[in-house]
């Protein structure tokens, strides 16, 4: 599943996360498609396996696209948040009001980047069950 096409909240962690979870779906999904589509001996010559496999790899490609870009984009505007906190924070060492919220949105910045770890496992985990069941019906191609 892609990413929705409108603009991402990114200033809320919980919907972020939210966001993350609809658009992992397709990888949560993969062992179920695979065995549903690319089925077993006994059904041989029945589907494309070949063909079946390559839609699959797209759809994956796509998903890990989509999901690499809103988690970098999200972390690439909460950097920016970050960092004209830090430089008001500069010039006003007094307020404490800005200095919570400078820790507030560093913390929000540290859990968008270890979402990129998280996605890592996904993808990981994606891969190994398609490359187990697609391995003697597609070759990806190298250059990904």
């Amino acid at each position: 599943m892609a990413a929705p096409s409108g603009s991402v909240n990114w200033e809320e962690f919980a919907q972020f996360q939210e966001l993350l979870k609809v658009i992992r779906t397709s990888d949560d999904r993969i062992v179920y498609k695979l065995n549903t589509k690319v089925l077993t001996a006994s059904f041989v010559g029945k589907i494309d396996a070949s063909q079946t496999c390559k839609q699959i790899y797209g759809s994956l490609m796509a998903a890990l696209a989509s999901r690499n870009r809103v988690i970098k984009n999200c972390i690439a505007q909460t950097s920016e948040v970050v960092k004209n906190l830090q430089e008001e924070r500069e010039n006003n060492l007094d307020n404490l009001m800005l200095l919570k919220q400078l820790r507030k949105e560093q913390t929000k910045l540290k859990w968008m980047q270890s979402e990129l770890n998280v996605e890592e496992i996904v993808k990981d985990k994606g891969w190994k069950v398609f490359n187990k069941r697609c391995q003697i019906h597609f070759k990806p191609p190298k250059n990904e």
